[in-house]
Formats: C-alpha cells, sequence, structure tokens
C-alpha cells in the first residue's frame, strides 16, 4: 500500500503524517508512506485542499487533519476490500 501525505509542509501536514504513520503502526500495516510537498504535484494527485492522503492514487482524505482513529477506519475497509 502507497500512502502519500500532500501539503507544503506546514503544522497540520505534520501532524496528519503522525497520524498516517500511528494509524498504520496500530494496524501492523506495512505500507510505503512518504510526503509530497511540492504543490505542482498537488493537482497532478486529484488534490485540491491540504493536508491530504492519497492512498494507491486515490484521495481518501483533503483539507483537514484526519484522526488516528478514522485512518484506521479508512485503512481497515481498503484492506478488506483489496484481500
Amino acid at each position: 500500500m502507497k500512502i502519500q501525505v500532500v501539503g507544503p509542509g506546514c503544522y497540520r501536514c505534520h501532524a496528519t503524517e503522525r497520524n498516517v504513520i500511528n494509524a498504520c503502526a496500530e494496524l501492523d500495516l506495512a505500507a510505503d508512506i512518504s510526503h509530497v510537498n511540492d504543490p505542482r504535484q498537488f493537482a497532478a494527485l486529484g488534490v485540491r485542499m491540504t493536508p491530504a492522503v492519497v492512498v494507491d492514487g486515490k484521495v481518501l482524505v483533503s483539507g483537514k487533519v484526519p484522526t488516528v482513529e478514522e485512518l484506521k477506519r479508512l485503512l481497515s475497509a481498503l484492506r478488506q476490500a483489496g484481500s
């Protein structure tokens, strides 16, 4: 699973990245997590508002900092759909 945290590097973006890492750890989910901070790439990924979380090319969250619990629900649903 490839997870991209999209945002310019502000506090909210770092909080989102931290929550993604924590959610993956709590789910024991092996994921390739990266941070995209180049504004030219935001539109190419389909992101209009940051921070955003993109999983395998699909925008899951945009314009807010998702909680660890919210991310766990979303990631679990994706993992089950992929099984």
